[in-house]
């Protein structure tokens, strides 16, 4: 299991702030669709429709503050996203009609997008020699933390008063201010110059698209331990409903445990692009054995459920390593926070119609529609090592036209 912090310095600042961020989000992340639902008593639809309203606002923004982080320095742009991160979740607190709701999600949810792609700078420059594996160390440290706010949702939502839920959302937002004040003492990133060159340049990057593509197909998976796992096994199995409880521990534990270890074999690329297969495979056969816990005994369809949960968390960590790799390894350096912006729009996507699909197939149409996600994603893993040759074979040319704006950067 990692560090929970590294060794003084930049980096331990980054994990520092990241660990406090996600305390706060791991009590929003458990109990915030039931404050809207039991505390500010909106139908159940309705924050449906506003979530997703906001999901498509938070697509919009994260490409255009990636850019601004590049050229106007990452530190200030991200910890300036916190603060209206902040602003915005304190707001939930006044919230008591739809509109109101919809404006405070937008505003939370695009700036949690853009600080998203602000802070990808940041991880570049102060990550080492290999940025990807720190970054797989903050996805350890964010699961540390969600796991321990979700522990006081848990009490907010045993005690379910207003009040419970109101500090809730106070506390979030006084985490976000916190993970903003420690980035005072990170030095900062000093800005790369503009350039005569186009500015968009990761919206021209035709391979790095497609591999945000793929990448949003296959980040639906997410979404399968989240929503799809919780619905059918209290809709289609006779598992025990705090079997729920069960597979996002076990699930977040593998997490904290093997990420890093998962993304030092993914060193590359070509390496990125067969994990993306490996974890492909490994989702076709998570979604098979969840399929055939339905109509057989509790404990046998509990057992298929965990050993669903684990092998899905095993393709996890090779879709999250893959990710990491080829989204930093493919980008330009100094158009770090625009590539890693564009980059976020395919998870953004399967933030914003996972859910959906899911349900639609998975526990609508029931077994048949779990085979199709699982064919879903290992197709999308098999075409992935197609793209990130093609995305390789253009790189140098592509490169090559950048590299007096690389050269410039680096002095």
């Amino acid at each position: 299991m990692p560090r929970l912090m590294p060794d003084a310095g930049p980096q331990r600042v980054l994990a520092a702030s990241n660990f406090v961020y996600t305390v706060g989000s791991g009590l929003y992340l458990t109990a915030g669709v039931l404050y809207f639902t039991q505390a500010v008593h909106l139908p159940a639809d309705q924050v449906g429709l506003g979530l997703g309203i906001a999901g498509f606002v938070a697509l919009a923004l994260g490409v255009a503050v990636g850019h601004l982080a590049d050229r106007c320095g990452a530190r200030g742009v991200y910890a300036t996203t916190l603060v209206i991160q902040a602003l915005a979740t304190a707001g939930f607190i006044l919230t008591d009609s739809f509109w109101p709701f919809v404006l405070a999600a937008g505003a939370a949810a695009g700036a949690k997008a853009a600080g998203i792609a602000a802070r990808s700078p940041l991880i570049r420059h102060y990550g080492g020699d290999r940025p990807q594996e720190f970054r797989a160390y903050l996805r350890s440290v964010t699961n540390v933390g969600v796991s321990l706010g979700a522990v006081g949702a848990g009490w907010v939502v045993q005690v379910g008063t207003v009040t419970a839920y109101q500090l809730m959302v106070i506390g979030n937002a006084i985490a976000f201010v916190v993970s903003a004040a420690l980035l005072v003492f990170l030095p900062p990133v000093t800005p790369v110059p503009t350039t005569g060159g186009p500015r968009w340049i990761a919206l021209r990057d035709r391979p790095y698209l497609l591999l945000t593509t793929l990448d949003g197909i296959m980040a639906i998976q997410f979404k399968v331990l989240t929503v799809a796992i919780p619905l059918w096994l209290v809709g289609a199995t006779t598992a025990p409903h705090w079997l729920i409880s069960g597979t996002m521990l076990t699930g977040t534990v593998i997490v904290v445990a093997f990420q890093m270890r998962a993304s030092r074999s993914v060193d590359s690329p070509t390496a990125g692009g067969n994990a993306y297969r490996r974890a492909g495979v490994a989702f076709l056969v998570s979604c098979s054995l969840i399929s055939l816990s339905a109509g057989i005994p509790a404990w046998a369809a509990a057992t298929l459920l965990i050993a669903a949960v684990v092998i899905h968390t095993v393709g996890e960590l090779w879709h999250s390593a893959a990710g990491f790799e080829v989204s930093f390894a493919l980008a330009p350096r100094h158009a770090t926070g625009q590539y890693l912006g564009v980059f976020g729009l395919g998870a953004g996507l399967a933030e914003a119609l996972g859910p959906a699909l899911l349900i639609s197939l998975c526990i609508t149409w029931g077994r048949p529609g779990w085979y199709v996600v699982g064919a879903l994603f290992a197709l999308t893993g098999l075409a992935a090592p197609l793209a990130v040759r093609w995305a390789q074979r253009h790189q140098h040319a592509w490169h090559t036209q950048l590299e007096p704006v690389e050269k410039a950067s680096a002095a």
